[in-house]
């Protein structure tokens, strides 16, 4: 199973600037845009099941992502201009066999994020961490929200490691713990009256 470990922090601009300048790295500056995708029934957001389409550097990405316990979640993606083409590649990665027979019902956009990220990867002392620095906005149909937090995702190494990179971040800059993903968040305003 593919897996990511990443912890989540709100944050404001003046905060992603601090960090950008306190940190020394290359930071590399991904425009990325996404598309959340669903059955017409929901089928997948019932299971707690993300799958996305999103354009890295124009790059098309496809990733569905299942929960997990805390912070690990299950992640597989390909390279792919069509998430319904995708979809039986990720199953071959080793993602939940049941997708394939739930898109057969099809597979429409629900809501989305527009961002810029600022990445840098960090070598520490028992792990290898990026520090994703990203601002933009949720949407679905005419509705927007801002979008402005600090992910730490475990690239390798010890997740204690991690953990404790995190929370010295946290307590720097006064950043509280994001517990909804972007999906989530933006999948709240579609159900916003």
């Amino acid at each position: 199973m593919g897996s990511e470990y990443e912890l989540k922090y709100r944050a404001d601009g003046e905060v992603l600037t601090s960090v950008r300048t306190t940190f020394p790295a290359r930071w590399q500056k991904i425009p990325m845009e996404t598309t959340y995708y669903d059955t017409p029934s929901r089928a997948l957001s019932a299971r707690r099941y993300m799958l996305r389409r999103r354009l890295e550097n124009g790059v098309s990405v496809c990733t569905m992502k299942t929960s997990g316990k805390g912070n690990l979640r299950g992640e597989w993606e390909v390279t792919s201009d069509s998430v319904t083409e995708a979809v039986s590649e990720l199953c071959k990665l080793g993602c939940p066999a049941e997708l394939e027979s739930l898109s057969a019902e099809g597979l429409v956009p629900i809501c989305g994020a527009r961002f810029t990220r600022q990445a840098g990867t960090f070598t520490l002392r028992e792990c290898t961490v990026e520090l994703a620095l990203d601002q933009g906005v949720l949407f679905a149909g005419e509705k927007e929200i801002p979008l402005c937090e600090i992910e730490v995702e475990l690239k390798s190494g010890s997740r204690e490691a991690a953990d404790d990179f995190a929370r010295q971040l946290a307590d720097i800059y006064g950043l509280q713990p994001e517990e909804k993903s972007k999906f989530a968040r933006a999948l709240a305003l579609c159900n916003e009256g």
